[in-house]
């Protein structure tokens, strides 16, 4: 995130406090004692922690609840440990029904660096509460299985660990649950013990899903230390309709713009549902409380406008990819339907854009009723030199009145070209 968006930020001073605007946006599911907590922030600073594990070379959405929550502990003047779990990565979280396939040492290490790097452009790096980056690698690699055993392990019992849900989920499925994974909530729960030894860290937050997780570090710190410390779990965001929140025709939505274009992000949340973007724009954004308030009326008065999602899809593809990024993929969007020059948009931009429509790679003589028909704007040639003489086709938005006509002159900068028929079905065309 460029400095100028760090620098923008801000908690919402019409709260009483940072566990009150959290609990408002709706980033606390379960926690441990919620009052004993709140006092504990309020007689802060305190140091805090989430751990990113690298099981693919970018974070993604769900990760980006926990990099806002962070934030805003950080604003609140908090200490903020970033953990990438160089050792977790290697093991893997338990997934609900099979054994994840173990990463190579070398990959894991490679993506340890990617996700670290994500994470500290979330967070500032400046002042006395600046983010310090942790690898649990560090204090794991030289441990041994005996004095793991001996100094960690005896302070778990089996009958507990069995009851956590992603082991009880595991243990009722076909695929059961190897001892590896089994024993992942013991290394997360050191984790916690490790950062509370070296850093005084008291608090640690994760998804609602990691609940069992979370309280092994916990547990752990109270057996071993006797002291009391906090987590909190932020609920699993999922849209009103009870589809999963963060899936695009099945792909994850990640931060990595080389993985998810920032056009591609923008488009995400521009098609929120009306009934989901207030929630979208407590979790997901820094706007004020008032503000959101004011879409929220917006949304129930004159949801036509869309207002809420255009704010949505702008605030946090600024947050996740700059300013910059932002206005190309709205102007993008803008122009791919008539309302700007596609000319001069940004090329990479509309490339990353037409690579999300159907798409087909050509030559600048092509037909446009060939090019129709292999990108799926109609079915036959009749039925696109039909369309055609209607006068429904574009091209780059100018109107088709020729069934003979090729995309000869009509090349955008980049090499692309748009097709459209009617108002809002849309095509690229890459030429070769």
């Amino acid at each position: 995130m460029p400095a100028d968006v760090l620098a923008t930020q801000s908690n919402d001073p019409s709260f009483d406090d940072i566990w009150e605007e959290l609990v408002w946006r709706g980033h606390v599911q379960v926690s441990t004692d919620p009052e004993a907590l709140r006092r504990t922030l309020e007689a802060g600073p305190v140091t805090y922690y989430c751990g990113f594990d690298p099981t693919a070379p970018s974070l993604h959405l769900g990760n980006l609840v926990q990099l806002i929550v962070m934030r805003r502990l950080q604003l609140a003047g908090h200490r903020p440990l970033g953990l990438v779990g160089g050792s977790t990565g290697l093991i893997g979280d338990p997934r609900p029904t099979a054994e994840r396939t173990l990463n190579t040492k070398e990959t894991v290490a490679e993506w340890v660096r990617h996700l670290q790097e994500q994470v500290s452009r979330f967070l500032s790096d400046e002042g006395v509460n600046a983010v310090r980056l942790v690898n649990n690698l560090d204090w794991t690699a030289p441990l041994s299985a005996i004095d793991f055993l001996r100094d960690i392990g005896k302070h778990y019992r089996v009958g507990t660990m069995l009851k956590k849900d992603a082991v009880a989920a595991r243990l009722n499925s076909d695929a059961g649950i190897s001892y590896t994974e089994f024993s992942y909530q013991i290394l997360q729960g050191y984790d916690y013990l490790e950062l509370y030894r070296q850093y005084g860290c008291v608090l640690q937050t994760g998804g609602s899903d990691q609940w069992g997780n979370l309280t092994s570090g916990t547990d752990l710190i109270h057996r071993v230390e006797g002291v009391s410390v906090h987590a909190i779990g932020t609920p699993l965001v999922v849209n009103s309709d009870g589809t999963k929140f963060g899936k695009s025709e099945g792909n994850a939505v990640w931060l990595d713009p080389a993985m998810t274009s920032p056009y591609a992000f923008y488009q995400f949340w521009l098609n929120t549902l009306d009934a989901d973007a207030v929630d979208r724009l407590k979790v997901f954004t820094f706007l004020s409380r008032a503000e959101i308030e004011r879409l929220q009326h917006a949304v129930a008065t004159e949801p036509y406008k869309r207002e809420a999602q255009r704010v949505l899809a702008r605030e946090v593809t600024t947050l996740v990819h700059g300013r910059a990024a932002t206005e190309a993929a709205a102007a993008a969007a803008e122009a791919l339907f008539g309302n700007g020059d596609l000319a001069a948009t940004d090329a990479g931009t509309l490339a990353a854009a037409l690579r999300e429509l159907p798409n087909t790679r050509s030559t600048a003589d092509t037909p446009v009723a060939q090019l129709l028909v292999e990108t799926g704007l109609t079915s036959s040639l009749s039925d696109a030199r039909r369309a055609i003489g209607q006068g429904g086709v574009y091209v780059n938005n100018a109107k088709v009145d020729d069934v003979t006509t090729t995309l000869a002159g009509r090349i955008l900068p980049g090499g692309v070209a748009v097709l459209r028929r009617g108002k809002k079905t849309l095509a690229g065309v890459f030429i070769e």
